[in-house]
């Protein structure tokens, strides 16, 4: 039994078979999951997981060359992208309309589905390199 990191199979899985430039999206109980990308829903209750948690979660296994953030993100929960500077110092975030991220989505390789009630608390990670 795996004792630290991603406990989550698939989850651990899909970060694990990430290569650069590979985006991973987290993401609210409301954020539509296109057709493309793998669905991890790991949403059991209103905030359980929080967004926060998953983030925190997939940051301890995943480099992050860059993020992609809503604008509206900044505007209606301010906390939620104070958070991603926090826990991403130094990382560049990009800021688009929540339809471009929405659209950009679709290219993710996996978007992982929280419990999160925050509105906008949806995030596009991608995967750098280690050296």
């Amino acid at each position: 039994m795996k004792k630290t990191g991603i406990l989550h199979s698939l989850l651990s899985e899909s970060v694990a078979m990430f290569g650069h430039g590979d985006g991973l999206v987290i993401g609210d109980a409301g954020m539509p999951i296109p057709d493309g990308p793998r669905r991890i829903d790991l949403a059991v209750a209103r905030g359980i997981p929080s967004f926060e948690q998953v983030l925190r979660a997939t940051l301890t296994e995943l480099h992050v060359e860059r993020a992609v953030l809503a604008q509206e993100t900044l505007q209606h929960s301010p906390a939620v992208a104070e958070l991603l500077a926090d826990l991403l110092p130094g990382i560049p975030v990009e800021v688009v309309s929540h339809e471009e991220l929405k659209a950009r989505s679709a290219d993710a390789r996996v978007m992982v589905r929280t419990g999160e009630f925050t509105r906008y608390a949806n995030v596009l990670l991608i995967a750098g390199v280690v050296f």
